[in-house]
């Protein structure tokens, strides 16, 4: 469904975050993010340009490349903040290969904010770390999918990730029928 016709208006800034999922051929996966801010008016900033960011010009160019195995272990990680603000702000992009070690699983997210919060990061390369972890599962999607064919007990990857892949739901019980664990029904006359 579309979202609903709009109040009249004038479009002020655009972001733009592209994310693409690569095989190579040595068998890993690099995973790209990129992210930009463009105004539709010159803006001042006093660290570029004279003074002036015309409009059209990126504001922020922002990139990160995470290296990955089918269990979605980052093998390298590497950041590049090609336009920014300030000057000083791409003197943080290294600090971002202390991703190498970790894995894209559940507690990833929480992991990058301890790592890359407040002065220890870039607010856009941390938010850009989200839709690369996602695209990173899309990506590698197709082949973990067929790996786990081949173990008749595999279970969905994304199971009680969200309401439609809930173990005790509809979905699960009828593509996935050996994950499928009906919920127990709570006694209510015990509650209190």
């Amino acid at each position: 469904m579309p979202l609903p016709s709009p109040t009249e208006r004038n479009l002020q800034h655009t972001r733009t975050v592209t994310c693409q999922g690569f095989k190579r051929a040595d068998g890993l996966w690099d995973i790209e993010g990129h992210l930009s801010d463009i105004k539709t008016v010159p803006i001042e900033i006093k660290e570029r340009n004279n003074g002036i960011v015309e409009a059209g010009e990126p504001i922020h160019l922002l990139a990160i490349r995470l290296t990955v195995d089918l269990e979605l272990n980052i093998h390298a990680a590497v950041a590049s903040m090609d336009n920014t603000p300030f000057r000083l702000c791409p003197s943080i992009a290294d600090r971002y290969s202390l991703l190498t070690g970790l894995q894209i699983a559940p507690g990833f997210t929480k992991k990058c904010k301890e790592l890359f919060s407040g002065i220890n990061g870039c607010t856009h390369l941390l938010e850009l770390l989200g839709p690369i972890a996602t695209t990173a599962y899309q990506a590698t999607h197709q082949e973990r999918l067929e790996q786990a064919r081949q173990d008749e007990n595999h279970k969905p990857f994304n199971l009680n990730t969200c309401h439609t892949f809930d173990s005790a739901g509809e979905v699960v019980k009828k593509y996935w029928p050996n994950a499928y664990e009906p919920a127990e029904l709570i006694d209510v006359s015990e509650i209190g």
